[in-house]
């Protein structure tokens, strides 16, 4: 048996890469819509009647609207947009985030893809806030630098123009990012982080760093065992790898591109116990664990295929 699945959007750079992961696959048969009927309703609702699994690549009205059109389906959803991250009745698609998450997205009928710094943010803090070694009520700021691509489409333009001013560019300047609410809510915190993010001249790639002080942790807690709370959460995953102290305390240097063109996520604790001084990071692609990478890992999880099936490792 196959898995019949809409990619409804396919045209745009997430969708594209959801594609090209799936194209030449036999247990999936992909269903994309011509240019001419993309924004055609009739035409969606017809090709959502006919799939298992939809994959949402579109802005947050549309997606909405993708939803509504399944009324009275039994189509199952992926939503790439930010649409549905902090919704009810909507699992969040971060599969490794909590113990129980991959069994909840094997039945789950409503997934919300994660965007691309939560997920570096989440990976991160979620196991030090769930196992009682960071207060839910610890005011945290979050520095993130990604490729353009990440940056949406007049950011992208701007870069493959030439026209952007500087190979370093911070935005959010308002904090008031989209990303918040989802970091907020999944990371357990009480308060919204400081998300500071960026964008660089590069393509693709990204880092994601929590800058912590042992002060600020639970009483007697050392670096040992945030390091151990962090990689014992991702014990087993294929796509997750959370470097030894010893290796992270060897490296010079993290770059963006560290996992670029893959769909794995690789953590870091780097740490100064004289100063008590901690920086988490996160490496990830922003197209591939960031987004297209985890609507088909959780593709495969929905459709009780294998979790890495077609992924970049």
């Amino acid at each position: 048996m196959t898995v019949r699945v809409f990619v409804d959007g396919g045209a745009g750079t997430t969708g594209i890469e959801i594609v090209d992961r799936l194209s030449g696959r036999s247990d999936v048969t992909l269903s994309l819509l011509p240019d001419d009927r993309r924004k055609d309703a009739g035409a969606r609702a017809e090709a959502l009647a006919g799939a298992d699994i939809a994959i949402l690549c579109l802005p947050d009205d549309a997606a909405r609207e993708a939803v509504a059109l399944a009324e009275g389906l039994t189509t199952r959803f992926i939503d790439a947009s930010t649409a549905h991250r902090t919704a009810e009745g909507w699992t969040y698609g971060f599969a490794e985030i909590e113990p129980e998450r991959r069994d909840e997205l094997r039945s789950a009928r409503y997934v919300s893809n994660p965007g691309c710094y939560p997920t570096g943010f989440l990976a991160l803090v979620r196991p030090l806030v769930r196992e009682g070694l960071l207060s839910s009520e610890t005011p945290l700021s979050v520095n993130a630098a990604s490729g353009y691509s990440g940056g949406g489409k007049a950011m992208i333009a701007e870069f493959e123009a030439g026209t952007t001013p500087t190979a370093f560019r911070p935005y959010g300047l308002s904090l008031a990012h989209k990303h918040v609410p989802e970091m907020q809510r999944h990371s357990g915190l009480a308060i919204p982080p400081i998300f500071a993010p960026s964008v660089v001249s590069t393509y693709r790639g990204m880092i994601v760093e929590v800058p912590l002080h042992l002060s600020r942790l639970a009483s007697d807690t050392t670096v040992e065992q945030v390091h151990a709370a962090i990689a014992d959460s991702y014990a087993g995953s294929p796509l997750v790898s959370v470097a030894s102290l010893e290796e992270s305390a060897s490296m010079g240097t993290l770059s963006i591109e560290h996992v670029g063109d893959t769909d794995r996520l690789a953590l870091f604790v780097f740490a100064n116990p004289k100063t008590g001084h901690i920086r988490l990071a996160a490496a990830l692609d922003n197209l591939g664990k960031g987004a297209s990478g985890a609507a088909v890992q959780n593709l495969n999880l929905m459709a009780g295929l294998p979790e890495a099936e077609g992924l970049r490792i």
